[in-house]
């Protein structure tokens, strides 16, 4: 399946992507998609790919570590990202994503993904609580790595915490509704309901991203690290 024709196969999500205003297409992907052909994805014009590994100060998803190992014998750049848990401290959620994520191994800084779950969509966490957490936590990823993180988000998150107090770092925006025109984002996952060939797991369908640039701007950025390993 080629770039172009990604977008026949979304069923629910309903945002309209430009592919000629946005070439550089990319898969976020967790245990849910199972055992990987990472092969299979670059042969999909796939460029880029965020690999789900850990979740707040304990959790490591059991295939980031298989994920990370088949997808250095790509062409596919990597990330790794980081589930935020409004309910432990940023400094040992730092310390569970450095323990399972090598800064050898990725491509693309790392990724803290900050979103609502559980009751936090109606009982939110104030902005005070959120950044004594979120912030300890990018800065501790950023000296081991050695690179401002990216946040990941959702747009009603994205307002009430990232715009004015975490602004400063790269975006990656999920609307899967719409194209987010209004904001300056890094990269845009706008479906979260693909489906591409090269993966068998529980879940049947693959989040697809797009990179706000050209296919040179994006190998100017990124693709160094990449030549390198």
């Amino acid at each position: 399946m080629t770039a172009l024709a990604v977008s026949a196969s979304v069923y629910y999500s309903t945002a309209r992507v430009n592919h000629e205003k946005y070439q550089v297409m990319g898969v976020d992907v967790s245990n849910y998609q199972g055992d990987i052909d990472w092969q299979a994805l670059e042969a999909q014009d796939i460029s880029f790919a965020f690999i789900k590994a850990t979740e707040g100060s304990g959790h490591v998803d059991e295939s980031v570590r298989r994920n990370l190992d088949r997808a250095a014998d790509t062409g596919i750049m990597v990330s790794a990202y980081h589930f935020f848990s409004f309910d432990s401290p940023g400094h040992t959620q730092a310390e569970n994503f450095i323990s399972a994520v090598p800064k050898e191994d990725i491509d693309m800084p790392p990724v803290v993904d900050l979103e609502y779950y559980g009751d936090k969509s109606t009982n939110k966490p104030s902005r005070e609580e959120t950044e004594a957490i979120l912030r300890p936590l990018l800065e501790e990823l950023e000296e081991f790595y050695g690179v401002t993180p990216i946040i990941y988000t959702t747009i009603p998150v994205y307002l009430r915490y990232v715009k004015s107090d975490f602004g400063e770092y790269p975006l990656w925006i999920r609307s899967v509704s719409f194209e987010p025109d209004l904001m300056d984002w890094k990269f845009w996952q706008y479906c979260d309901c693909g489906e591409l060939e090269g993966y068998i797991g529980d879940e049947k369908y693959i989040d697809l991203d797009v990179y706000n640039g050209t296919q040179d701007e994006f190998l100017r950025e990124f693709g160094d690290k990449k030549e390198r390993r």
